[in-house]
């Protein structure tokens, strides 16, 4: 989907008929009626459950208001900015706090099973979230209509918020790197010149090399070996993806922050050519920093990763129409505002910084599976301990 298409679908979304909600609300209680008379054998929550009418825009606007409070968490500090709007727009007195991505499942854990606590999340971490989190029942899925009808499927269970993107970037103060194809980076001309965050430090980076032991990836990084080298990779380990994994991190130096590395790897007068991998966010600021990077596009089989964050009520929702209210807003082009840049990327709004969109991007980068993620990422953590 381009991001004009994204947009003008978003901003075409109009309210369903007033009349017909009503008359749909009735027919759900009805079946409800019915289902709790019959089903005698069913549990008390089933016997109790009840649908919701969906509510108008405005009545949902009035419901959050009479409220009165919002408490949320979130994986970024530009999350503050997104409460403060929200709160000068509604009234909404909204707190705001960043945690890291343990923090967050650890704390969200700890009050679902105290009955208190925030009202809605973005979280990054696809596969703890889902296993930790939504599999708990400690988080619950809720898509505003306006989201549901815009978002591509894909990215609606459960609902992804932003998509973030680290991608393989270079010191181009003495030209174009030729790097064409990731395995030429195990070779022994680039010891000592790549940098990353250390796997363990940081679980969107363990999640990348994770996926890079799925079939999927093994099988394209085997044919990327054959295709560089004419002959097929002798393993060592499981599959293509470990030994990559194994190579690249004999290779490389590992870094605590993104800032530190992207510095390191841009400034200028350097005599060897750097490598790093990191978010794209940090070349926004290259030219205030006086560094020298580019983004090295042309490279096989992949070169990044990008990573959802989740949005969702938690199971302590104490405030579930503000909460509502602030997923609903948080995708529109004002609630978007202080996301929107290089690196970050709204399902449906896309990025104003960013020449490419998701979909380009979906091309060249590994994304995360959740469910691959959860399976597996003991043994290649365990994998990765045993060789740095």
């Amino acid at each position: 989907m381009k991001k004009e298409d994204s947009q003008c679908s978003y901003t075409k979304i109009k309210t369903r008929s007033f009349v017909m909600k009503k008359i749909v609300a009735l027919f759900t209680i009805l079946a409800l009626v019915a289902g709790c008379v019959f089903a005698s054998g069913a549990s008390e929550a089933q016997q109790t459950a009840a649908v919701e009418p969906e509510m108008t825009h405005e009545e949902l606007v009035a419901a959050a208001q009479a409220e009165g409070s919002l408490t949320v968490y979130t994986f970024t500090s530009r999350g503050s900015k997104v409460g403060a709007a929200f709160e000068a727009k509604y009234g909404i007195k909204t707190e705001v706090t960043q945690l890291s991505d343990s923090e967050m499942i650890t704390k969200v854990t700890a009050e679902a099973k105290a009955g208190q606590g925030a009202d809605i999340i973005f979280a990054q971490d696809s596969g703890r979230v889902l296993t930790e989190l939504f599999d708990t029942g400690y988080v619950t899925k809720y898509v505003p209509a306006a989201v549901a009808e815009a978002i591509p499927s894909q990215y609606a269970d459960p609902l992804v918020y932003d998509l973030n993107i680290k991608a393989f970037i270079y010191n181009n103060e003495k030209g174009d790197v030729a790097v064409t194809n990731v395995w030429q980076l195990t070779e022994p001309e680039w010891k000592g010149k790549i940098q990353f965050k250390d796997p363990q430090k940081e679980s969107v980076g363990m999640n990348f090399f994770v996926m890079l032991t799925s079939p999927e990836w093994a099988e394209k990084l085997a044919q990327a070996y054959k295709d560089l080298y004419g002959k097929d990779i002798v393993l060592t380990t499981e599959n293509a993806g470990y030994e990559f994994i194994k190579m690249l991190l004999a290779n490389s130096v590992l870094g605590s922050s993104d800032s530190k590395i992207c510095e390191a790897v841009g400034a200028k007068g350097q005599e060897q050519q750097l490598f790093g991998l990191f978010t794209i966010n940090k070349l926004r600021t290259a030219a205030d920093k006086n560094l020298a990077l580019a983004i090295n596009y042309n490279m096989v089989p992949f070169n990044g990763f990008m990573y959802p964050i989740y949005t969702a009520l938690t199971s302590v929702c104490a405030h579930p129409n503000a909460a509502k209210l602030f997923m609903e807003f948080a995708y529109t082009e004002e609630g978007w505002e202080p996301m929107d840049t290089l690196g970050d990327n709204s399902p449906i709004l896309g990025s104003s910084e960013d020449t490419l969109t998701i979909a380009d991007w979906e091309k060249t980068l590994v994304i995360e599976d959740p469910d691959y993620l959860a399976a597996h990422r003991y043994e290649v953590e365990q994998f990765i301990v045993s060789i740095l």
